[in-house]
């Protein structure tokens, strides 16, 4: 992939160069702060009501330095640099061959409104020629931005009282090998194929089942999965992230080396249960804990903030005797 995409925007007086560079992790505070001045200056102008949540303007984490290294380090994340300025960021994912998904594009306040966005769009275009669908979604009241993706070729695909989804269908000059399309494949019975590479766009698979398969390497993005059951699965190696699983269950689950990093309990904080569970050497840094009840537990050698919780409860016990 190409690090750097130039162009020129010539005037009368100066050569003003936009370009787009891969995000590096030294970027994420500056990164942060453009895109939580960008989301908030939107919530100021879309949200009279700032206790209404719109996460299409204001996404979960947007002013989160973690959740901005996450994406530099496991998306498709740009930098769009304007003279030798960050200005703002482009953030997509790419799926399989041929389809694109635009995650996020922002801009600083006053860099807005000079034909920025829609040249950055054009250079993402082209840096990703293979892609012949792109996607995207955004507030149904930002107005703004449903002309800005209705001139760069996006059309509507779905729309209700919150969100305007959009696509971008590019004509390939080329005949696909091997495309299915608008066709009615429900019913079918697939046993011992070759589906190896195969990709799935816009696809309704609802209520179909997978079992005996190999399933390795596989990319789900943008997928509901609601309601969805996962049985007798390896999961070893894999990578979950940004995922919303409230009330979901897990149970006879191997968790050996698992890593919980930046997650929160949601809107309506509703507290996670742990039970019969064996968390040896497990720790726990830089959360909160508060009200959190260990009742019935082995706490040998457990500690807190180096302080062994047998002697802490050793000198509690003996003063409730005196």
């Amino acid at each position: 992939m190409l690090n750097r995409i130039y162009f020129y925007l010539v005037t009368r007086e100066n050569k003003t160069v936009i370009k787009i560079e891969k995000a590096v992790i030294s970027d994420a505070e500056k990164l942060t702060e453009i895109m939580k001045a960008a989301f908030d200056e939107e919530a100021r102008r879309w949200l009279p009501n700032q206790e209404i949540p719109d996460y299409n303007i204001q996404p979960p984490g947007y002013s989160s330095v973690e959740m901005t290294k996450y994406m530099i380090e496991e998306l498709i994340y740009f930098k769009i640099i304007y003279d030798s300025d960050i200005v703002g960021a482009i953030i997509v994912s790419i799926t399989g061959k041929s389809f694109g998904r635009i995650d996020r594009i922002f801009l600083a306040p006053d860099f807005q409104g000079k034909k920025i966005g829609s040249r950055v769009i054009e250079l993402i275009e082209e840096e990703f020629p293979a892609v012949r669908t792109w996607d995207l979604e955004t507030s149904s009241r930002q107005v703004n931005n449903h002309h800005f993706y209705e001139k760069m070729g996006y059309r509507t695909t779905f729309k209700t009282t919150d969100e305007y989804c959009y696509i971008k269908r590019k004509e390939s000059s080329t005949a696909i090998g091997g495309l299915t399309k608008n066709q009615d494949l429900g019913n079918a019975q697939y046993e011992n194929c070759n589906m190896s590479h195969t990709e799935f766009y816009q696809v309704n698979a609802e209520d179909s089942s997978f079992s005996n398969s190999n399933l390795m390497n596989t990319h789900i993005s943008n997928c509901n999965l609601s309601h969805s059951k996962f049985q007798n699965i390896n999961f070893r190696h894999s990578f979950f992230a940004d995922l919303n699983l409230s009330y979901s269950k897990m149970r006879l689950v191997t968790l050996a080396g698992v890593r919980f990093m930046d997650t929160n309990l949601g809107d309506d904080k509703e507290p996670i249960s742990f039970e019969r569970c064996d968390l040896q050497g497990t720790t726990i840094k830089n959360s909160s804990l508060r009200n959190l009840q260990i009742v019935d537990s082995d706490i040998t050698g457990m500690t807190i903030d180096d302080i062994p919780v047998e002697k802490l409860l050793e000198v509690y016990y003996q003063e409730i005797k005196k």
